[in-house]
């Protein structure tokens, strides 16, 4: 199809396959409408191929790894040897986990009814669409329209990404070899996750990060444990440290530090990886044409139910503003639908949980003590430790703690923090109760079953109580 020709019509175009593109293309498949998704690459976007499911695969790898040097412990001995670990064994394993899911998308596509089209797609006004796919441009009109194409990482232009030496995540995930040593730029939860797992494989980690402590953005006293456990691991941790520059050659790279605490100084490492935070993919789909409106930042300003200032046009997931994480942007895409179909269908729940795969987790949802107080509640905060739990301490697992955050008035549970293995797991319960607008009694009189980690919520919240069985009671 040329330039001029008649557009292609359909009800809506979903522009971005991943998470919340995908998952409104499929919705408006049930709801009995047509639909184009557009993608340019892959289905399942950044965090199926690039982001999420690449990371805890070699995530899990690590930490199955590190175990091993464990497991005498536990009456398990290996062959006399030293375990190695094969990056490019891993790759090959990342790569079926990926073709797995993506295939799986473009099979649920399909079977409702959404017409995949793989190319690149810009507005071209509020009801049409240009898609160039490779040698040719397509026009689609549409009745509505999603916005969906997610975010890149950000890098100032003395730290882009060269894919050698200079490495953003995606680079890094796509290593054929663990690198001897590793300077992480940012000490958000993608250079910690990815930093605490390259350490387990035996790099030589430094994290560089610019605040006062790691994951800035998260509760301090939840982040205390995942500082002592990188510690453990040899990683060093440099905070309120600036990069001034960096210098790539044949050997690895060469950075450039300053601080107030330390003044200047150069490390040294193999590779570099930038993970200091992401930008909106809103600067070349054609806004402007579109007349939709986006704040100085480039995010799209949305309501409750998804739609921009443009009535028949909608946003979800990174290009919005809000925390980038793919379960929300999965449901926006389904609200979105919901919507364009005339259903009473809203994004109005504050309780978007959160988790760092780190070592060791930390999951949440809600208010943690301080924003609750912050905001005025009269606070009753209570925690339970993993080493009084008889499964954690089975499975090697002690380290960590459930925390609940409970109005001391009403008793209404206002937030719950686990730090600790499969904290990503647990905090399921921790959203639910929330939604249900549970007070601390109903966790505390659910019978949990034994033994489990999940028996960490009951005893907290018996703790918030006075009365829990496995702990001392504070009086």
């Amino acid at each position: 199809m040329v330039v001029g020709e008649v557009a292609v019509e359909t009800d809506v175009v979903v522009i971005g396959g991943g998470p919340g593109g995908y998952a409104a293309a499929i919705r408006l498949g049930q709801l009995g409408f047509s639909v184009v998704l557009v993608e340019k690459e892959a289905l399942g976007g950044v965090c199926l191929n690039r982001g999420c499911i690449p990371s805890k695969a070699l995530i899990h790898a690590a930490c199955e790894f590190a175990k091993l040097t464990g497991l005498a412990k536990l009456g398990i001995h290996l062959p006399e040897g030293t375990p190695a670990f094969h990056m490019s064994g891993w790759q090959a394993w990342k790569e079926s986990v990926v073709g797995q899911l993506s295939s799986g998308v473009e099979q649920l596509c399909h079977a409702n009814g959404v017409t995949v089209v793989k190319g690149t797609g810009a507005f071209l006004s509020d009801d049409r669409i240009g898609v160039e796919t490779g040698r040719d441009f397509e026009t689609y009109k549409f009745r509505h329209a999603i916005i969906a194409t997610g975010s890149r990482p950000f890098a100032p232009a003395f730290l882009k990404p060269d894919g050698k030496n200079i490495l953003d995540s995606t680079d890094a995930l796509n290593l054929r070899k663990v690198p001897a040593a590793l300077a992480i730029i940012g000490g958000g939860y993608i250079g910690m996750e990815l930093g605490m797992a390259f350490a387990k494989l035996g790099s030589s980690v430094t994290v560089v990060e610019a605040a006062e402590r790691v994951l800035p953005q998260t509760g301090a006293h939840l982040v205390q444990e995942v500082v002592k456990q990188a510690k453990k691991r040899g990683m060093k941790i440099k905070t309120g440290t600036k990069v001034e520059s960096v210098f790539a050659g044949e050997e690895g790279v060469s950075l450039e530090l300053v601080s107030e605490r330390e003044g200047r100084e150069q490390i040294s490492a193999d590779k570099a990886l930038v993970t200091i935070g992401r930008l909106p993919n809103t600067g070349e789909i054609g806004l402007t044409q579109a007349g939709v409106e986006v704040d100085e930042r480039g995010y799209i300003c949305v309501d409750e139910a998804g739609r921009t200032n443009k009535p028949n046009i909608f946003a979800i997931g990174d290009v919005t503003t809000g925390p980038a994480l793919a379960h929300r942007a999965a449901k926006q895409g389904i609200v979105a639908a919901e919507v364009i179909a005339g259903m009473p269908s809203r994004m109005d729940s504050p309780y978007i949980p959160y988790v760092i795969f780190t070592e060791p987790q930390i999951a949440g949802v809600g208010l943690t003590r301080e924003e609750a107080l912050q905001l005025g509640y009269r606070v009753k905060a209570a925690t339970f430790p993993y080493r009084a739990n008889g499964k954690a301490l089975a499975i090697d697992e002690k380290e960590g703690f459930a925390e609940v955050v409970v109005d001391e008035q009403t008793h209404l549970l206002l937030g719950m923090h686990a730090v600790g293995a499969d904290a990503s797991n647990l905090i399921g319960e921790g959203v639910l109760a929330l939604e249900l607008a549970a007070r601390v009694e109903d966790l505390a009189l659910t019978v949990h079953p034994h033994p489990t980690l999940s028996e960490v919520w009951l005893e907290a919240a018996e703790a918030a109580l006075g009365h829990a069985i496995h702990i001392v009671n504070k009086k």
